[in-house]
């Protein structure tokens, strides 16, 4: 595994590990975060610390993947996707840190759509499917399709 920290002038790259075969295009910034074997990241993607990608995943241009987010292996992140790691945001919760993480778990082999919106503490189970522009504010169970806003089952 290589451990990146360089300023590239179409990227920002700090204290980074990444896996082999990693393709990042450019205008994307990764801050203190893994990303693993064989993982394709888009262009304007931003990942925030601590945030772990596993092997084999697509992030498609445009997404946000912030603080609190793990994601395995085998995962499709669409265009566009915004994860969110506070479910009471505030500038007072910010300045008194009284901020409270939100975490959110993508499981093996979730696709997730263009646009879609992932609110925090929520897990997605394996193999789960969230439609384009569903906002997600409760866990999905394995190998179920949400659609929706809010994101519910699909029959």
């Amino acid at each position: 595994m290589k451990i990146l920290d360089k300023n590239e002038p179409k990227k920002t790259i700090r204290n980074v590990k990444l896996g082999e075969n990693v393709k990042i295009y450019d205008f994307v910034n990764l801050y203190e975060c893994e990303i693993g074997d064989d993982t394709q990241i888009g262009t304007f993607v931003e990942i925030q610390k601590g945030v772990k990608i596993g092997k084999k995943c697509r992030i498609q241009s445009h997404s946000f993947i912030c603080e609190g987010v793990t994601i395995e292996d085998d995962v499709f992140i669409g265009h566009g996707v915004m994860f969110i790691n506070d479910k009471k945001p505030s500038i007072k919760n910010t300045l008194n840190k009284t901020w409270k993480l939100e975490k959110v778990l993508v499981e093996k082999g979730v696709v997730i759509g263009t646009g879609a919106i992932i609110m925090g503490g929520i897990t997605i189970e394996k193999n789960a499917f969230v439609a384009a522009g569903a906002v997600v504010t409760k866990s999905v169970g394995a190998n179920t399709t949400v659609i929706g806003m809010p994101a519910r089952t699909y029959k």
